[in-house]
């Protein structure tokens, strides 16, 4: 690259990253403030939860009828990114949020990460058309948009931005994807802190023991099981799905059919705990031991949640589920408490996202660089142990190596059938 085309590519990209920043960062501040009233109207006011099979319903009709390709939700961002065939439509925005809004006013399990990626994607390819990009910078203004969204509704700017090169474009990250995806993230958050004032949940971990051989040795076990957590979740989302679609045929009423078995469980268990975002149980999980089986049923009203169709995202259930998984684990791993709670915070979240470093980086910017090590080993293990497996059906991991022993056992035997045959 010589001079001048390095300073068209600077210029180029500290104007659309300024833009793209701006709209998702301004997006996902509304979108979380309009997101705590629902949580706060929902939680003063539970016989609302009685609603959520007419919230489904408008929900499904809503992407039946004007959803088209946007029904495809993050996967959607992934097939244009490897193949850049459509435009990401504009009415993404609209109706992932508003879907959203409802799934968490009316008592569904499910985040919020997905809203802020898919509001910041579609907004970043509008700016396509105006600026004449080739295949090459939309695949980028893409990656800044996930970036956008996804450091703002978290408020990490640096795993936001590798977040995005990590997730999109898996052991192949690009040197040119770079500028563009921290730039934005650094816009993007500061829109939502600064200039909108949304402020973001503060996590601790109040002890870090040694680096010993022993204690890190300590983080493998834990590190699997974070892996197997990721791996059961990803697989129970799509599980989840899949009967939904055999078996319902008309879309509108999946979620319908879903909100009357969720509403069933929140009413005989007389418990919220597992519906929403679950903020104040991942707080707990820092701080006091919890019941062994939160994760499990974090794990299963969310895959249950977004299989049946409603909207939202999955990664503060990942948070959630690996957080409470972590709390349990104190019981058996002599590590402390809130360190195994912030390793399981960003451990399933990384087996379940094939994304150890941002996850990683996302620990140190939430609980401190003191934790990193611990938090890097646990990321990097439940990576290796989650096998292929991901939330996002469409993310390419042809190249992943990973360690998970069922997948290595049926590739040995389907080998050897193929040898015989």
């Amino acid at each position: 690259m010589n001079s001048a085309s390095f300073f068209r590519y600077i210029l180029l990209w500290i104007i659309l990253g300024l833009l793209v920043g701006l709209l998702s960062g301004s997006a996902s501040a509304i979108f979380l403030v309009v997101l705590n009233w629902a949580t706060d109207y929902r939680e003063s006011h539970i016989w609302i939860i009685t609603l959520l099979p007419i919230a489904g319903f408008v929900i499904g009709w809503s992407y039946y009828r004007y959803g088209e390709i946007s029904v495809k939700g993050n996967n959607l961002l992934l097939d244009e990114l490897y193949k850049t065939e459509k435009p990401i439509p504009l009415r993404m925005t609209p109706l992932v949020l508003f879907g959203t809004i409802l799934t968490h006013l009316f008592g569904g399990s499910a985040g919020r990460e997905g809203t802020a990626v898919q509001m910041g994607g579609s907004l970043a390819d509008q700016l396509t058309k105006y600026f004449n990009l080739d295949p090459g910078d939309r695949r980028i203004i893409l990656i800044a948009g996930v970036a956008g969204g996804f450091a703002s509704v978290f408020g990490t700017p640096l795993a936001g931005a590798i977040f995005a090169l990590e997730w999109m474009l898996h052991r192949e990250i690009r040197w040119k994807s770079l500028f563009p995806a921290i730039w934005t993230a650094l816009v993007a958050d500061w829109v939502c802190a600064t200039l909108f004032g949304v402020g973001h949940t503060p996590y601790f971990i109040d002890l870090v023991p040694p680096h010993t051989l022993v204690n890190l040795l300590w983080v493998i076990p834990a590190g699997i099981a974070f892996g197997f957590s990721g791996r059961l979740f990803a697989q129970s989302t799509h599980f989840f799905s899949h009967q939904f679609s055999k078996y319902i045929t008309y879309p509108p009423l999946r979620p319908v059919i879903g909100g009357l078995l969720i509403a069933a469980f929140v009413y005989f268990s007389d418990s919220t705990t597992y519906i929403g975002l679950g903020i104040p149980r991942i707080v707990e999980a820092f701080e006091t031991p919890l019941p062994w089986y939160d994760w499990l049923a974090k794990t299963g009203l969310t895959s249950f949640t977004l299989g049946a169709g409603f909207k939202g995202g999955e990664v503060t259930p990942l948070f959630f589920t690996g957080a409470t998984l972590g709390n349990a684990l104190a019981t058996w791993i002599p590590l402390p408490l809130a360190l195994l709670a912030g390793m399981g915070f960003v451990g399933v979240f990384s087996g379940a996202t094939n994304t150890p470093m941002a996850c990683t980086v996302m620990g140190m910017e939430l609980f401190g660089y003191e934790s990193g090590i611990f938090l890097g080993i646990a990321c990097l293990i439940a990576y290796l142990f989650s096998g292929k497996s991901s939330i996002y059906s469409s993310q390419n991991l042809d190249k992943k190596f990973h360690l998970y022993p069922g997948e290595g056992i049926s590739n040995i035997l389907r080998n050897k059938s193929q040898k015989k045959d």
